[in-house]
């Protein structure tokens, strides 16, 4: 901050200031705007551009995109395989996407199916899941190594609205034809799931509910696991309700459900905790849950578990594809609160891992791509008994292990799943239902240990720490809906607080410089007899309207009917000298809105009737043009309003 004029009258533009530095510090001289374009050479854009319409703009930006080159370049915008595939190293990637493709698209098989019983559909759903997004995206999306599919907390979320919406009758008795018409009324419920949604939920946030959710997905696979048939609980306290259920129902549960569960469970775990310590010397990771479904169809074929001890069983796999179902939009209200959550979890998930692996292979995600890539995918996957799906940490995790390298793994991982659903289908008719509880149960090893970084977590900062804990708590007291909205609220909250509690510091001169440091951090910055510069570093809203005005009558000492001498951090010899001049140093303050724009109006006036001159430095375009609205700058001629650091950034004498 420099060039600050000291005088009780503003000087000219070619005047220089008569306020003396005690230190003989030299200042360079305050710039009009006009002054400063002669200096610097600011670009200006053409006058015509600037008088053109928004709208005819606009329309020649459409005009120029339905030409030849305009099209082609919207079409490379919006398919990046356009973009990356003629670059594409054929001899050193391609083994390393096969082989990452077709590892994931080995787990996409047994996790889908697993997948689907949280969503409360037919296991077959969740093979339609693992193909139709994941070769939407890999069209589509701009993230190399996303892996995209069935993830755990969507599909929590999205059976929970099912059961809600579209329950099933108590008896349980449906023909096969009431059955399908139920089935394809559930997904039907959420095939407009994902709309255009930008909303970025903040880490600590998305960690909280996935930990939270996972909870949620290992009581609720209890009953699977022990072979008891309950109802699904939903709503409040849902989890407390299904562990109450399961514990009153625990003496009929089934001994060979729950043999095959603890075997199952005995070899998944260890299985995961291998892959995870010895990543770096596998080739490929161990694929565990493929062959445990395998081990387990043969198990129950050849002891005939389902017909001797009544084990659950997948039964018969559609071949082929669904054929497209429109959905009834007579439902979209009814469905539009169980979407934004939904929404919100998908986005938020995807662009943070897309984000994470983009910085660490050194590309860039486009963000406004990547919302499309998913928007289409949701949708048009909807259309083919989809429900909704994101990219996932786990299969994200194992593409990378395994040495993928761009989306071409993606069309790998689909093939895998096509020949399932194409062919190999029957294989998996004989696979106890168990057996998918335990696959659920074992993919949530990650989002249980999240919980060890809370220490780390509070060590940086306990403000989000505090919004972890409150959103995991509500996530698992109430539901995953309610706590995501919770944690969203809570988050807001510690935002806006931390707005309202930042300090206005009195700023002093550091000896033989122009830099100006808060006066209270040493003895040896100087303050400039009748010269106050304070800075606030907040932005002026609503919200902080009424800690400026307090603040800001301390340091002044204009409060109502008060007599004191203006506050002051500096030395006695400096707060002895009445206060002619304030300077309020405006960088930090973001934006202002009407009512922060009033309050610096009536402060203005204040300070004319103590006759205290009140200059406003660094003020961003934003804010000034805020503040010339709400009529602060009424009564300043051109020649008040000087330049300091380019045209964007002025001091103005009020």
């Amino acid at each position: 901050m420099s060039g600050l004029p000291g005088a009780r009258t503003c000087p000219g533009p070619g005047e220089a200031s008569d306020l003396k530095s005690p230190l003989g510090a030299k200042f360079r001289e305050p710039l009009t705007e006009t002054r400063f374009q002669q200096l610097f050479g600011d670009v200006e854009q053409e006058p015509e551009l600037l008088a053109e319409p928004r709208w005819s703009r606009l329309w020649r930006w459409r005009a120029s995109a339905c030409s030849g080159p305009g099209a082609w370049r919207l079409l490379l915008a919006r398919l990046p395989p356009l973009r990356w595939l003629p670059h594409y190293r054929w001899r050193a990637w391609l083994l390393g996407d096969a082989v990452a493709g077709l590892t994931v698209g080995i787990v996409h098989v047994p996790q889908g199916m697993a997948f689907a019983l949280l969503t409360s559909v037919p296991p077959v759903f969740g093979l339609y899941t693992s193909f139709f997004p994941v070769l939407i995206y890999a069209l589509l999306g701009t993230g190399r190594h996303l892996s995209t599919g069935t993830f755990a907390v969507l599909s929590l979320m999205t059976g929970s609205a099912v059961e809600r919406l579209v329950p099933e009758p108590l008896s349980g008795n449906l023909s096969g034809i009431e059955r399908e018409q139920l089935d394809a009324q559930r997904l039907g419920m959420f095939a407009l799931q994902l709309g255009v949604l930008a909303t970025f939920l903040s880490e600590p946030v998305v960690k909280a509910l996935t930990s939270g959710a996972a909870l949620h997905v290992l009581v609720s696979q209890l009953p699977s696991l022990l072979g008891v048939p309950l109802p699904r609980q939903i709503g409040c306290f849902s989890l407390f309700k299904t562990l109450a259920a399961v514990l009153t129902a625990l003496p009929r549960s089934s001994p060979a459900e729950l043999t095959i569960s603890a075997l199952s469970l005995a070899l998944l775990v260890p299985v995961k905790e291998l892959n995870v310590r010895f990543r770096d010397r596998l080739p490929t990771p161990i694929p565990g849950e493929i062959a445990m479904v395998l081990l387990a169809s043969v198990l129950c074929f050849t002891s005939s578990l389902d017909t001797r001890y009544n084990v659950q069983i997948v039964g018969l796999l559609p071949g082929g594809f669904p054929q497209p179902l429109l959905p009834s939009l007579a439902e979209l209200p009814r469905i539009l609160a169980d979407s934004l959550p939904m929404a919100l979890v998908t986005f938020a998930v995807s662009a943070s891992l897309a984000s994470i692996y983009a910085d660490k292979y050194s590309y860039t995600i486009d963000s406004n791509q990547e919302l499309l890539a998913h928007g289409v995918s949701n949708l048009v996957s909807s259309l083919f008994s989809c429900f909704p799906n994101s990219a996932t940490l786990a299969t994200t995790s194992l593409l990378v292990d395994a040495g993928g390298n761009t989306q071409l793994a993606g069309l790998f991982s689909c093939m895998v799943v096509l020949s399932v659903l194409l062919w190999l289908g029957p294989l998996f008719y004989y696979l106890p239902k168990a057996v998918l509880a335990c696959i659920n149960i074992s993919s949530m090893r990650q989002m249980f240990f999240q919980m060890r970084e809370l220490p780390q977590l509070w060590r940086i900062s306990r403000v989000d720490f505090a919004v972890w804990t409150v959103t995991w708590v509500a996530v698992v007291t109430l539901s995953v809906d309610l706590g995501l909205a919770v944690g969203v609220v809570f988050s807001m909250m510690t935002v806006v607080c931390r707005t309202q509690r930042v300090q206005c510091l009195a700023l002093g001169l550091a000896e033989g410089t122009e830099l100006y440091r808060p006066l209270r951090e040493s003895h040896k910055l100087l303050q400039v007899p009748g010269l106050c510069i304070l800075s606030y570093p907040a932005p002026l809203y609503f919200g902080t309207r009424g800690q400026f005005r307090r603040v800001l009558e301390w340091h002044l000492g204009l409060g109502e009917g008060s007599k004191e001498a203006p506050k002051t951090d500096g030395p006695p010899d400096a707060a002895a000298e009445p206060v002619r001049v304030v300077v309020l140093d405006c960088s930090g303050v973001t934006f202002a809105d009407a009512a922060g724009a009033r309050e610096v109006v009536q402060l203005a006036s204040r300070c004319r009737d103590a006759g205290i001159h009140l200059l406003l430095a660094q003020c961003n375009a934003s804010v000034l043009g805020t503040l010339t609205q709400a009529g602060l700058l009424d009564r300043v001629t051109p020649e008040q309003l000087f330049e300091l650091s380019g045209p964007k950034t002025c001091t103005v004498w009020v």
